[in-house]
């Protein structure tokens, strides 16, 4: 039997005065805050771009969605609670926390949201993140975004595993993890609290190669 010797590219690379032993970061930290959000196309003319204080009518209709409320927990009373919220989402990826983009029209205007929470570059991971408003609900709009940002993710930052979590209530978004490409891998139990209560979750998951 022989044994595989990883290639260069395939093993982070271990900082420089790491202890012995250490576990190199999958991403180094600085690749995202080091770097300018991107505009990532999708077909019929939508893009992923960054959000903007323009946009923030469309948080305060998004927070007043009933289906968004309920699976996103989205509370945004005001156009100004609105501007500060995307002012958190520009801080957050400075910090290298998140990466959130809007769903916009052909005419400019956002009526989705999606991108990755909880990024953990060290360990090469991140939660996507989706909602969208009636006007993108259907024709697959989500999906293709799902899988764009899942390439951008993988492709471009160098995360090693992406998991997408949604209550066992809501089967619109486990048929969006399977078109996507997320692997169903089991459930959570009573892993999320909604208005209603405790819900389970499935857990999905892409690992790189995956795609």
């Amino acid at each position: 039997m022989t044994s595989h010797s990883p290639r260069p590219e395939e093993c982070p690379a271990v900082p420089p005065g790491a202890p012995p032993g250490a576990v190199p970061a999958v991403v180094p930290a600085g690749r995202l805050a080091g770097s300018e959000q991107p505009v990532l196309a999708l077909s019929a003319g939508r893009v992923l771009r960054p959000w903007r204080h323009g946009d923030a009518d469309v948080l305060v209709t998004a927070s007043q969605d009933p289906v968004i409320r309920h699976w996103n927990r989205l509370l945004v009373a005001t156009a100004e609670d609105a501007r500060r919220r995307i002012d958190g989402m520009h801080h957050r990826w400075r910090s290298e926390a998140s990466a959130i983009w809007a769903i916009a029209r052909p005419d400019g205007d956002a009526d989705g949201l999606i991108g990755w929470g909880d990024i953990d570059l060290a360990g090469g991971s991140a939660e996507i993140l989706y909602w969208a408003l009636p006007s993108a609900r259907g024709g697959g709009v989500v999906t293709e975004a799902a899988r764009r940002v899942s390439r951008w993710a993988l492709d471009d930052l160098g995360l090693h595993r992406l998991r997408l979590c949604h209550s066992v209530a809501n089967p619109a978004s486990c048929r969006v993890a399977a078109k996507a490409g997320f692997s169903f891998e089991g459930t959570m139990r009573s892993a999320l609290l909604h208005a209603d209560g405790w819900h389970d979750e499935h857990l999905h998951a892409v690992v790189r190669g995956d795609l």
